[in-house]
C-alpha cells in the first residue's frame, strides 16, 4: 500500500506539511544517490533515518518522473536505484540536470510558501529572504560559501536526529547561490 492509498483510505487530505515532507525525502534521496551512486530503499532508510517503505515509495515516484532508474543488479529482492543517466550526455550535463532538479524543487517550495504563508502560525509568517551583489575574487567567493556552510553546521544533524530539534523547530529551506554575474551576450564582435 502506498502513502497515497493510505491517505485515500483514511480520508486524510494531503496538506502543505505532507508536501514539504515529500520534498524533503525526495531531495534527501537525490542527494544520497548523487553521493553514493546506487542505493536500495533499505540502505536509504538506514542512511536517512526514514522507513524503508517511505524510501521505496519516493524512489518509485522519482523513477516515475524520470529522475532516477533501476540500476543493473543480479536479481534477488534488492532493488538498487541510481540517478538516471543519459548515455549520450557528458557527466557535466547530467550534473547540470541534477542541479536544475534541485533548483526546481527549491522554486516549487518557494512558490508554495508564498501562496500559503497566511496559513502558517503567526510567528512563522515572515521569511528572511535577501540577495546581495558584491565584487569578489574566486577565492573570496569560495571563502564566503565556506563561511555559510560553517554557520549552518551546528544545525545539520537535526534532520537525522529529531530529538536534537528544539521545541517549535520547523524545517526551513536554506538556499544559497553564489555565482559570477556575466555580461549580457551581444552580437559578434566587430571585425569577426
Amino acid at each position: 500500500m502506498t502513502e497515497d492509498d493510505l491517505h485515500h483510505r483514511t480520508g486524510q487530505a494531503r496538506g502543505a506539511g505532507d508536501a514539504l515532507r515529500e520534498h524533503e525525502v525526495r531531495t534527501a534521496l537525490l542527494d544520497l544517490l548523487a553521493e553514493v551512486g546506487t542505493v536500495t530503499a533499505t540502505e536509504a532508510a538506514d542512511r536517512l533515518g526514514h522507513s524503508s517503505g517511505l524510501c521505496s515509495f519516493h524512489l518509485r515516484q522519482l523513477a516515475r518522473h524520470g529522475y532516477i532508474e533501476e540500476a543493473p543488479h543480479s536479481g534477488g529482492r534488492a532493488r538498487p536505484w541510481r540517478l538516471k543517466r543519459h548515455d549520450s550526455a557528458p557527466d557535466a550535463l547530467v550534473e547540470g540536470q541534477f542541479g536544475d532538479l534541485a533548483r526546481g524543487l527549491e522554486d516549487e517550495s518557494w512558490q508554495r510558501w508564498l501562496a500559503q504563508r497566511e496559513h502558517a502560525p503567526s510567528d512563522w509568517r515572515h521569511d528572511e529572504a535577501f540577495s546581495a551583489i558584491t565584487y569578489l575574487t574566486p577565492e573570496e567567493m569560495s571563502r564566503v560559501a565556506d563561511t555559510i556552510r560553517r554557520a549552518l553546521a551546528p544545525y545539520q544533524d537535526r534532520e537525522q536526529r529529531p530529538l536534537a530539534r528544539p521545541e517549535g523547530a520547523l524545517p526551513v529551506a536554506l538556499i544559497t547561490r553564489l555565482f559570477p554575474l556575466l555580461p549580457h551576450a551581444t552580437g559578434p564582435a566587430e571585425g569577426d
